[in-house]
């Protein structure tokens, strides 16, 4: 019996798939604009069509984003393409594009200075590259330079950096590996900051672990990249980072340690402590 877009939709429901996320996966699965699904649930889909939508279903039920089931994500106002190689961008992440165009900002203001006219931006594990592209879009006056350990997930960032038109310089390697001789205005970074054995790690079982885990306590990428950075720094130049909700004292001493001045936390639209920075005396 031929089954109707509202049936399949209320059995997805049935199953724990948000309401939303059914008629998205729909939309996906149909051409169509969510509004067109919603004004037509009583139409009946083609055989491919449903087939296609209940696999979908089944796989979101399961716990798969959403993002990697339709193949993109918006972030920023920017939508990007997604895989399974690269994080699914979040939305607390756009704190750290926002403070870095405020850090911009203050920099396009200044005389210019000879050794730096054009401030140079350093995303550092860019995954998606979600950040650089954001920042980019932003600011077109800023030369972006990303890293990342992955070829498939630099892969994934070169496609979203030519499929928006923005120039954005990609370089293989981990954190400031591959940027040897090299300072930068601003760097920024969103690294694993989730602790090996932590229980949420399961609800995240469909993302590259590598991009989520750190070390036992889940500080370990963020000391690697707070103490590398004075040398890439560019004087007066700042390390943006985010980290989990209880990392911002952790974070906090880092920078510390490392010489860095003006250190501050900022939380996210949850109220959290989401990102931490500082500037290198100059």
């Amino acid at each position: 019996m031929s089954t109707t877009l509202a049936a399949l939709l209320a059995r997805a429901q049935a199953a724990g798939v948000a309401r939303l996320d059914a008629q998205l996966l729909a939309a996906h699965c149909l051409g169509r604009a969510r509004e067109w699904v919603i004004a037509h649930d009583d139409v009946v889909p083609q055989a491919r069509h449903a087939d296609a939508l209940e696999a979908l279903l089944r796989r979101r039920a399961a716990g798969e984003p959403l993002a990697y089931l339709v193949g993109e994500r918006e972030f920023h106002g920017l939508v990007l393409a997604v895989t399974r190689d690269v994080l699914v961008p979040r939305p607390e992440t756009e704190l750290l594009v926002d403070w870095a165009l405020e850090r911009l900002a203050a920099w396009q203001a200044l005389p210019a200075l000879p050794a730096a006219p054009t401030p140079a931006v350093v995303d550092l594990g860019t995954g998606s590259g979600a950040i650089a592209l954001a920042v980019a879009h932003a600011a077109p006056w800023a030369w972006l330079t990303a890293t990342d350990a992955s070829d498939a997930a630099l892969a994934v960032a070169r496609h979203n950096a030519a499929r928006l038109g923005l120039p954005l310089e990609l370089l293989a390697g981990d954190w400031w590996q591959p940027l040897a001789g090299r300072r930068f205005a601003l760097a920024l970074a969103n690294p694993p900051y989730v602790a090996s054995g932590d229980p949420h790690l399961r609800a995240l079982a469909h993302e590259p672990q590598c991009a989520l885990t750190s070390g036992c306590d889940g500080v370990d990428a963020l000391r690697q990249i707070v103490a590398e950075a004075p040398a890439h720094l560019l004087p007066g130049g700042w390390l943006l980072v985010e980290h989990g909700f209880d990392q911002g004292p952790a974070v906090r001493r880092l920078l510390g340690a490392a010489g860095f001045e003006a250190i501050e936390t900022r939380p996210d639209l949850a109220r959290l402590p989401r990102c931490t920075g500082g500037r290198r005396p100059g």
